[in-house]
């Protein structure tokens, strides 16, 4: 018999979070001005939030709910993160290049995920010595490695030369890699480090294991391109009115696009999460 934190679900939730469930203030909106709660701080000081709704919302989404937060972000960067409803049986870091199970990253998963990057391509230490290359202090602020599976440049985006992200992500893709910008990111990235391939990982071990229903339907929540593909493989997807996928104005037939931007974006997000996901004495 399953305990109370082993309750069989009836939906699966994978959301990005950064842009999408949480906000800086820089990313708010001009026209939001609601109350908030911070879920992140950084040396002390606030910097990521939710509208206090939403925050109350998402703990009560893990009731019926079996929700898995799916970021880009590393192990560290997404463990400063205090985001209701935790703690969380899984969660997807690295941009699927990890799987956290009760906390602790799954070193089969890990494993395999290194054995593919190295059979799909270039290595890592080849994609950012070619990038090292083409970059310069005049518009990269900072060159990081993350989790030993990726790179990305923190840059001043008005000063980004013109056509760089075209020409680095043609020579990536002819070697199994990407580049897709976000913000004042820009992400090189492996194909084969997707987090659709680790929501697809979570869900089958959900099932095996009685924790989700047989008939449970995968809804999903991202706004930049590294979630194009979560998206497209989830049975219903919503992305904000912002972000990258905005820009590229993207869609496909199972999306759904917020009416609000910025922080209340969020706060939509997680009402249509639950409106797809009701409490389970009403199924």
């Amino acid at each position: 018999m399953l305990d109370s934190s082993r309750l069989r679900r009836h939906t699966l939730v994978a959301t990005d979070l950064d842009r999408t469930m949480i906000y800086s203030r820089n990313a708010f909106s001009a026209h939001a001005d609601v109350p908030t709660v911070c879920v992140e701080h950084l040396e002390g000081a606030p910097l990521s939030f939710m509208t206090t709704a939403a925050a109350l919302k998402m703990q009560t989404l893990t009731e019926p709910a079996a929700v898995v937060p799916t970021t880009t972000r590393t192990i560290k960067q997404f463990a400063r993160i205090q985001l209701p409803g935790a703690p969380w049986r899984y969660a997807i870091t690295s941009n699927g290049g990890n799987i956290l199970v009760d906390g602790v990253p799954d070193l089969r998963w890990r494993i395999d995920i290194d054995a593919k990057v190295r059979a799909g391509g270039a290595t890592l230490s080849e994609i950012t010595a070619e990038l090292r290359s083409r970059i310069d202090d005049s518009w990269v602020s900072k060159f990081r490695v993350a989790d030993d599976l990726f790179c990305y440049l923190v840059v001043r985006p008005k000063e980004v030369p013109e056509g760089f992200l075209a020409e680095w992500d043609a020579w990536c893709r002819a070697r199994g890699w990407s580049a897709s910008q976000q913000g004042r990111k820009i992400y090189s990235m492996p194909d084969v480090v997707c987090k659709s391939h680790a929501v697809a990982e979570v869900r089958r071990r959900l099932l095996d294991s009685g924790e989700l229903g047989t008939e449970a339907p995968t809804f999903a929540a991202g706004d930049g391109a590294l979630d194009a593909e979560m998206l497209r493989a989830a049975d219903f997807a919503i992305r904000p009115r912002h972000g990258e996928l905005e820009h590229l104005n993207w869609t496909h037939p199972n999306l759904t696009v917020t009416r609000a931007t910025g922080i209340l974006a969020g706060e939509e997000i997680i009402n249509w999460f639950i409106k797809g996901a009701p409490p389970l004495d009403e199924r």
